[in-house]
């Protein structure tokens, strides 16, 4: 039975006051996000899926046991450890947001390797010989032959990547980042309404969410526009 009574007692006029509040938080959601993406996913991903394609052993079993390692563990261990030994093993302190960064960079990076050696090796090796036996060279080769069509295998795991950074970010707010859940927690606690609170959070986080999803629909649509094009 649902007690209408609890509902008509909900005052989500707190969240309007509190509403600029939260939305800094959900930034903060936002640009860790980010960072996770494009630092660890495209930057030290990529370089990783690389190495792990090597076919020199004294470049991809490093490259895969960094890969293992940062797939097999926790992210809320990982940003512990940073923050709490890397200043004592190295000498040099971070800040929690850079110690969230830089694991959340590892993390990323670990899973979108996968990604995206998968990708390059979807497209093929009689795309390689093709383009070999009409005389392209290396890099014409993977600017427009390889990289392509390794996109458009990519891309939907990696909008699926995206949303799973966005919401793994809300575990970084154990090393005290004001992010969107420890705003939430600490408006909860000060104005006693936390249904309204927590609940107009949930809302801002599916907004986000939806938004990717609906980002990475116009780039696949537009990449098979492009493919169908040519």
């Amino acid at each position: 039975m649902i007690d209408y009574a609890f509902l008509q007692s909900l005052d989500f006029t707190v969240a309007w006051t509190y509403l600029p509040v939260l939305l800094g938080g959900l930034l903060i959601n936002i640009l860790l996000t980010a960072i996770g993406f494009l630092g660890g996913g495209v930057f030290v991903g990529t370089f990783l899926a690389i190495a792990n394609l090597s076919p020199h052993r004294i470049i991809r079993w490093p490259a895969l046991g960094f890969v293992e390692f940062w797939r097999s563990t926790p992210l809320l261990v990982q940003a512990i450890w940073v923050h709490f030994s890397v200043p004592g093993l190295t000498g040099l302190s971070t800040t929690p947001f850079q110690s969230a960064s830089i694991a959340l960079i590892f993390n990323v990076a670990a899973y979108c390797s996968e990604i995206i050696r998968g990708g390059i090796l979807g497209v093929g090796k009689g795309q390689f010989e093709a383009a070999k036996a009409l005389g392209m060279r290396a890099y014409p080769t993977w600017r427009t032959v390889i990289i392509p069509q390794a996109i458009r295998l990519m891309l939907p795991p990696l909008i699926g990547t995206i949303i799973s950074i966005f919401k793994a970010t809300a575990i970084l707010s154990v090393l005290a980042i004001d992010d969107l859940l420890r705003t939430s927690s600490r408006l909860s606690n000060y104005t006693f309404q936390p249904v309204e609170i927590y609940t107009t959070a949930a809302v801002l986080a599916f907004a986000v969410g939806a938004a990717i999803s609906l980002a990475g629909y116009f780039a696949e649509s537009a990449l098979k526009g492009a493919s169908h094009g040519r």
